[in-house]
């Protein structure tokens, strides 16, 4: 038999041999390292235990504090149940909605975010709607709430930079944002696959993740207008309330008074051709100042892709051309205005916020 001792020695050798194979990877590591750029290996490859950026800590505390909150989770119920009852009107109807010979009917499954019995809304259209509130909802106490609570001084006493702050705020919200809208509308997608039995095809599945991201661009927007108004005043309750009466104002009261500019300036019963394409021209491009109108463009282009133009047409631009839906690429290309004005607009919020809070007094008075 053998000994307890030989076995000790045994595994001693081993142990050494193992040693010395870690040690001779290391050293073939760091001479590597150094070869081929010139410096050390970082510092945290001789640590055991890794040390998570500050940035990504507060990040994870943000989202935290977001999901956890009440009121994440009262408005994720309310848009999950007005998403969900929106998707069951669209499946008791989209029977009625299929024609036959029709090729529209090869974006069969895209039915299911668009179709309306008059009854409800739409799917895209509870979105446009209800995504905003969970934009202002995620952000209009986002840095008055930590002064007025003292917390903001005392976080930013610690060896961090100051920017963090504004970052981590913004970029947990809009990770909150951006998986609450893929898992619903993967959500709306896997039941109706369930429903009636038809899955959709490769570009009808890209079409509904591009409008996931576009709806988050939207959100976004929504998301930065509010830290911008956290930033601005001091208590919560006034931001709030400026950010829900922006968010009025776009959807209720400019398209008033878009209409009344639109009936002053409106062309005459003799008016030619050219003076009505002109004044179509003019209302539609006032109206996109507005941001759930380039959502919404953009919306219907995408889920829709019969839509061939976003503007009055001539009869000599009409003639000639047949109907039939347009590629996925080539809805990107009509639709890249939108998109690209709507995320400047959030980058604009985003920027004027940035630079109102490093230059805001953060100490107690």
């Amino acid at each position: 038999m053998i000994s307890t001792t030989a076995i000790l020695k045994e595994i001693q050798i081993m142990n050494n041999k193992t040693g010395q194979n870690q040690l001779f990877f290391l050293h073939w590591l760091d001479r590597t390292s150094r070869f081929f750029s010139g410096i050390r290996l970082p510092e945290w490859f001789h640590k055991e235990d890794k040390n998570y950026h500050p940035f990504r800590i507060m990040v994870d505390k943000e989202i935290s504090d977001h999901v956890k909150s009440w009121r994440f989770i009262i408005l994720i119920a309310i848009i999950a149940l007005t998403c969900l009852g929106s998707m069951y009107t669209a499946i008791t109807n989209i029977s009625k909605a299929v024609k036959p010979d029709d090729p529209v009917d090869a974006f069969f499954f895209l039915k299911l975010f668009t179709l309306s019995d008059g009854t409800m809304p739409s799917f895209f259209v509870f979105i446009g709607f209800l995504g905003p509130l969970l934009g202002i909802g995620l952000g209009f106490d986002a840095i008055n709430s930590e002064q007025n609570k003292g917390t903001l001084s005392r976080i930013l006493s610690q060896p961090i930079h100051r920017d963090y702050l504004i970052n981590a705020k913004f970029v947990a919200a809009l990770v909150v944002i951006s998986v609450m809208l893929f898992a619903l509308s993967f959500l709306v997608t896997g039941l109706g696959l369930i429903m009636i039995g038809i899955p959709p095809t490769a570009e009808e599945f890209l079409r509904i993740v591009t409008f996931v991201l576009l709806s988050i661009i939207y959100v976004a927007f929504w998301l930065n207008l509010s830290i911008l108004f956290s930033v601005w005043f001091r208590q919560p309750a006034t931001s709030a309330l400026a950010s829900i009466a922006v968010w009025l104002f776009f959807t209720v009261f400019s398209v008033l008074i878009i209409s009344l500019i639109s009936k002053a300036i409106a062309p005459s019963e003799t008016a030619t051709p050219q003076q009505i394409l002109h004044y179509e021209h003019l209302k539609l491009n006032l109206m996109r100042f507005l941001p759930n109108e380039l959502f919404s463009e953009a919306t219907t282009t995408l889920l829709m892709p019969t839509v061939r133009s976003l503007g009055p047409l001539t009869m000599e631009q009409v003639y000639g051309t047949i109907p039939g839906p347009l590629p996925l690429s080539q809805s990107l290309l009509l639709v890249w205005p939108q998109v690209t004005g709507l995320i400047a607009a959030s980058i604009l919020c985003f920027v004027v916020s940035y630079v109102l809070f490093m230059r805001r007094e953060i100490r107690p008075r």
